[in-house]
């Protein structure tokens, strides 16, 4: 751990001047408690820099939270091992692909499975209690329930150390989610305007708890998070569908199951306070509490336990993070490379996957030593399906 000042900590050993001087910005903020902590991952992001923890007491800034609330990740081990897999996978990756929807704007063409309408019936009743409606932001947030999204969201099959089978997803709240966060950013902003707050950056405007402009935004942000979250779910049961009939059997057994945010606001105690605690690209890991940390397509992701490191304010990084923006990588890598990084697993060969491609991201390996004191690693997972949106 680097303290890079009295209110900012830092676990990244990769740290571009760019990201740190963002940090650094966020962390001036008069009610941070007690400190902004970076994550191994940490990269430039919108206002605040995604791979952060940032605790508030008495307001929230709806960037810092992002624009994808509720994203994260869902795992499920199964019964099977890679002995049980079928030399070709790609009639997999390709009835996953017809099951989820893959791109930015995709949505479902009707509601037909019995699981989905149930979710959904969940989600309205919560809209409901935090009276609102869904539609006023996203016409077809039922139809999305169930979508993948593109960028770096996957659906993936992969091994463990010891063979096992996990599916395992990456997904938000698709596009209820970022209208809904894309609101009240704007709010705070011309809140903030109108009581000449100054700002160091604008996407750091604030809402202060006890305001209706407040409340408003938790009620919709917690129910942008269940979204995520039964999103998830819903195309994981999808995906567990789909490999079952690849397999030929009637039903696939599910051992361990791990869903978890890292895109969120939750109320923590942390140094004798209550605070707002933001996680912009970062997982809860209090002692014992399971987690996942992907890498990016082509390299290992991992299953792990929260070591409840106090100066970390129990997190612990998302993923490998951007060391390239994707108009760089674009210049910068080919399609050819990127064949080359996904050898020997099953993906679908497009030009349009070259931004994703692994040397675009930080070592996930280096990531993964850097956060050694924030969780312990239970196993480590390799792709042998790959599915993106375009």
């Amino acid at each position: 751990m680097e303290r890079i000042s009295a209110k900012l900590v830092s676990w990244a050993s990769i740290l571009e001047d760019k990201t740190r001087a963002q940090a650094v910005m966020t962390a001036t903020m008069p009610f941070i408690h007690p400190h902004l902590a970076l994550m191994p991952d940490a990269h430039l992001g919108l206002g605040a820099t995604v791979g952060s923890v940032i605790p508030t007491l008495g307001a929230i800034i709806p960037a810092a939270v992002g624009v994808d609330i509720g994203c994260g990740m869902i795992a499920v081990r199964t019964s099977c091992t890679l002995d049980d897999l079928p030399a070709d996978r790609r009639p997999l990756r390709e009835a996953v692909e017809r099951a989820v929807p893959l791109s930015a704007g995709a949505a479902n063409q009707g509601v037909s499975r019995e699981h989905t309408r149930e979710r959904l019936d969940v989600l309205r009743a919560g809209a409901d209690r935090a009276g609102f409606d869904p539609a006023s932001y996203a016409g077809r947030w039922e139809l999305q329930l169930g979508t993948l999204g593109s960028g770096n969201h996957f659906i993936e099959v992969t091994v463990d150390e010891e063979a096992r089978v996990w599916l395992f997803l990456h997904s938000g709240s698709r596009g209820v989610g970022n209208k809904i966060a894309q609101r009240h950013i704007q709010v705070a902003r011309d809140l903030c305007a109108r009581w000449w707050i100054e700002l160091p950056h604008r996407d750091l405007a604030y809402l202060v708890e006890g305001t209706p402009e407040f409340s408003a935004y938790v009620r919709e942000m917690r129910w942008a998070q269940q979204y995520a979250l039964l999103n998830r779910e819903e195309m994981m049961d999808r995906v567990v569908a789909c490999f079952a009939d690849w397999l030929g059997v009637d039903d696939v057994q599910r051992v361990e199951e791990i869903n978890c945010h890292h895109n969120y606001t939750e109320q923590e105690r942390h140094f004798g306070k209550d605070v707002w605690l933001s996680r912009k690209g970062a997982i809860h890991a209090a002692a014992g509490v399971p987690g996942l940390v992907p890498g990016s397509m082509g390299t290992a992701s991992y299953v792990v336990v929260g070591r409840g490191n106090r100066m970390s304010l129990d997190s612990a990084p998302h993923g490998a993070g951007r060391a390239y923006s994707r108009t760089a990588a674009r210049k910068t890598f080919s399609r050819e490379q990127l064949r080359e990084a996904m050898a020997g697993i099953e993906y679908r060969d497009t030009d349009a996957f070259v931004d994703e491609i692994p040397a675009a991201y930080k070592d996930i390996d280096q990531v993964m030593a850097d956060a050694a004191d924030l969780v312990e690693v239970r196993h480590t997972l390799r792709q042998v399906v790959n599915v993106k949106g375009d």
